[in-house]
């Protein structure tokens, strides 16, 4: 199995190039670039080894490894050493604008994150609140779901940019942008030293913590504040208190179930 199309649009990506920019560097069409990429058409040798010349990988390697899934022995630079690359939209006065990724953009910025043409793209804007400083990179997340309740779905999660993920606070909210779940927003806990991994936690019960390995993340991006046009019904609010503790009661309850059986079986 030949790994060569999906490994020409990750390591694109990686470098931070646009489809137009690498067709330039390697004298083909961007048309034909985008076919290799999508699987429609298959790359001549001759351009193999003008992308393993300019990437610095063996011929081998990019046909046979699948390197977007960190199998070709690259550690994830999890410190943000080098540097990530991070398109933003300026105005005219070249001043950093706040980029919006609404839910119907989700699947396409999570495959075109890095690239500066579709960054620009989305809609963006200013906002002149003293909490936002000029010389940090913010972005706006529509979320979606109720894992993160009492923050509705379709709320707007205003965040800040994070170069080192080893700086991610244990139980605080962050935006991951990840390859295969997309953009989710939970509260994390870092375990990057010990096993390589993120935990994650939604606030609403009913969802079940879990692991994501880090060679799975694109981006993460620390929650500061949330947007939301849907203001609260406190009768509302009270349902949704009993149906947490409600759901806290039968984990409760299964819990005890389960240390039950394993007494049972150690009075055997």
């Amino acid at each position: 199995m030949s790994f060569i199309n999906s490994n020409i649009r990750h390591l694109r990506k990686q470098k931070g190039l646009t489809q137009n920019e690498l067709a330039q560097r390697i004298g083909i069409k961007r048309s034909l670039l985008g076919a290799y990429e999508e699987q429609r058409a298959e790359p001549r040798i001759a351009t193999i080894q003008k992308l393993g010349y300019l990437f610095d990988l063996p011929l081998d390697t990019l046909i046979n490894q699948d390197l977007s899934g960190g199998q070709a022995g690259t550690a994830v630079d999890t410190a943000g050493k080098t540097l990530r690359v991070l398109p933003i939209v300026t105005d005219q006065d070249n001043k950093e604008k706040l980029t919006l990724v609404p839910v119907t953009a989700e699947a396409g910025y999570a495959d075109s994150y890095a690239d500066p043409e579709y960054i620009e793209t989305l809609p963006s804007f200013s906002l002149p609140v003293q909490e936002l400083y000029p010389d940090q990179t913010y972005r706006l997340f529509q979320i979606k779901g109720e894992s993160m309740l009492p923050i509705p779905s379709g709320s707007y999660v205003i965040c800040s940019y994070i170069q080192n993920w080893h700086e991610v606070k244990d139980g605080a909210c962050y935006v991951v942008v990840t390859q295969d779940r997309g953009i989710v927003y939970k509260r994390l806990w870092n375990r990057l030293d010990e096993e390589g991994t993120f935990l994650l936690k939604s606030d609403n019960p009913l969802f079940e913590p879990y692991t994501l390995e880090a060679t799975q993340i694109l981006e993460v991006w620390q929650a500061l504040g949330f947007l939301s046009f849907e203001l609260p019904d406190q009768q509302a609010a009270s349902v949704s208190d009993v149906q947490q503790i409600g759901a806290l009661l039968a984990q409760l309850h299964h819990d005890v179930e389960g240390l039950k059986q394993k007494v049972d079986v150690l009075s055997r």
